[in-house]
């Protein structure tokens, strides 16, 4: 796909986000459909219109969703990755953090992502090997400081968040909604870490992880190992979205003590 394609693909993605944002009005939309995992029609909706996108765009390639989960035996060697809604709770409770994310992943290894943020009017890209922009204006390569911006989505700091919150010197901490949206923060610079203590499913983490290496950030489990994307969906060592090297030994540290 040329450049030309990729930006009308990306230009679908946002006209899609925008349409997620204007259902918070729908009571048809809002209709709850799984209580445990907070699921609404809404996300059903935005499932099948991602789905038509990117079938119209790569027709052939596989498709799996948050919403049309099944465990497979065996991954396909191309596929992409959507989560039509990361961040409902925030998309149903009003509020500016969630997000439309795709991705694309060739032999197990994410190639192409894209977040995008309705609320904020921000998208996010990143291409293997290429670079990472935000609304189409390059990311530059993220750079070691003395700042430590945490981010987390409670209104102060809970569980490994509240740890590190209390042992390292935080300059700022963040109240921030979806999982994409957090990890966004740490790629574009506005934050320098994001921890998390939870089961992390490959919806959730396969998009930003392209834009993580784009911009030299650290993307790790709770274990340090690195992110993987075959067997399971489901990562039960947690996440680790760190500026650097140094603070992703730091933040280790803190872990392991």
């Amino acid at each position: 796909m040329n450049l030309f394609e990729m930006k009308a693909f990306e230009k679908e993605i946002i006209s899609i986000g925008d349409m997620i944002c204007s259902w918070r009005g729908s009571q048809e939309a809002r209709k709850v459909v799984d209580p445990i995992a907070f699921k609404t029609k809404a996300d059903l909706k935005a499932h099948h219109l991602l789905s038509d996108l990117i079938a119209k765009f790569f027709p052939g390639v596989a498709i799996l969703s948050e919403e049309d989960y099944k465990q497979v035996a065996e991954r396909p060697t191309c596929y992409w990755l959507l989560d039509p809604i990361d961040g409902t709770a925030s998309w149903f409770g009003g509020f500016d953090g969630f997000v439309t994310q795709v991705a694309y992943i060739e032999n197990d290894v994410p190639a192409y992502g894209a977040i995008y943020a309705p609320v904020l009017k921000k998208l996010w890209t990143a291409v293997r090997n290429k670079g990472a922009w935000l609304n189409h204006t390059r990311l530059p390569m993220l750079t070691k400081t003395n700042r430590l911006n945490l981010v987390d989505n409670y209104p102060t700091p809970q569980r490994i968040a509240e740890k590190i919150f209390n042992t390292m010197s935080v300059s700022c901490y963040i109240e921030c909604g979806s999982l994409g949206l957090k990890s966004c923060m740490v790629a574009d610079g506005t934050a320098d870490l994001f921890v998390k203590d939870v089961v992390i499913r490959d919806w959730d983490i396969a998009p930003i992880t392209v834009l993580i290496h784009a911009v030299g950030g650290c993307i790790r489990d709770l274990n340090g190992m690195p992110i993987t994307f075959v067997d399971s969906f489901d990562n039960n060592n947690g996440l680790i979205i760190a500026r650097d090297d140094a603070l992703l030994e730091a933040v280790l540290n803190i872990i392991a003590n």
